[in-house]
């Protein structure tokens, strides 16, 4: 990435319509799941992992994007039109996805991701106008696949002022088999964000969580809550699952009290993460 980044972020934000012309992009990128890796991520979320040489959900804390300082938007994040499309909608979240496992990590794999921008939506939300952004990943050590993975990014505008935040959408009554409990601080958010080197500022940047992209407070990343359902469906299984597909529903505000838990059955678990009060904030299946 030389000098001509910012330029090139510039010109592909104001060309109109010109995000469709991402779709079918791809790219590879190369990391290694080091000792050093493995140790800080469980340090990050001791008496939060299942079983494994190397932690499920680690996979996504290699290889991110890098960008300069002058290349970062408003958000942390390197400006749009750089890995990602200039969506005419600033805000941006991690919707949902899909992971399916071949074989585990292990340590002092050098991991190659090849990935695949397949799709741009637009659709009207009861918030308005929002974006979708389907990636897709496949990550490979020495031609060896070991996961495929989805993701879903969504993009909305921002709040309008005087408008009330939407309910999250209320938990029904479980009668769980396995069940986590926890409150995100923001210490956890801060050493997440780190391994991730995500610079979204919802995350940690409190001023900006609320008075512009309009949360109640700092942000708790989704693919953290999918690490945990991962890794309590892990814990029941014994073994990463085959699949896990998983969904945000409501933002989840650092410092709440949340269960992660599990309805298992012979052949898949049911997960969710769930605020003390009721409110549902993300939910999975993990096919064994």
């Amino acid at each position: 990435m030389g000098q001509d980044v910012h330029a090139t972020a510039q010109a592909n934000a104001e060309q109109e319509g010109g995000h469709y012309d991402w779709i079918g992009r791809t790219w590879s990128s190369s990391d290694l799941v080091s000792d050093r890796l493995i140790a800080e991520f469980r340090a990050t979320f001791s008496g939060l992992l299942g079983p494994g040489t190397v932690p499920p959900g680690l996979h996504w804390a290699l290889a991110p994007d890098l960008a300069e300082p002058k290349a970062l938007g408003r958000d942390g994040h390197p400006q749009p039109g750089l890995f990602l499309p200039a969506l005419p909608l600033p805000r941006r979240m991690w919707a949902g996805g899909e992971l399916v496992f071949h074989r585990p990590l292990a340590p002092g794999d050098c991991v190659t991701r090849d990935s695949a921008l397949t799709d741009i939506t637009f659709k009207e939300g009861s918030t308005g106008r929002l974006g979708f952004v389907t990636l897709r990943h496949s990550l490979h050590v020495a031609g060896d696949l070991r996961i495929e993975e989805r993701q879903d990014i969504v993009y909305r505008n921002d709040p309008t002022p005087g408008v009330p935040a939407t309910t999250p959408p209320r938990a029904e009554s479980w009668a769980a088999t396995h069940s986590w409990t926890l409150t995100p601080d923001p210490v956890l958010l801060f050493r997440y964000s780190a391994l991730t080197f995500n610079g979204h500022r919802i995350h940690y940047d409190l001023p900006y969580a609320t008075g512009v992209e309009g949360y109640a407070g700092l942000v708790v990343h989704g693919p953290m809550q999918a690490l945990w359902m991962l890794n309590l469906a892990t814990e029941i299984l014994g073994r990463e699952p085959a699949r896990l597909r998983y969904r945000g529903l409501s933002p989840l505000i650092c410092g709440l009290p949340v269960q992660i838990e599990a309805i298992a059955t012979a052949e898949e678990i049911a997960l969710r993460v769930r605020t003390e009060d009721g409110g549902l904030t993300m939910q999975a299946t993990a096919i064994a």
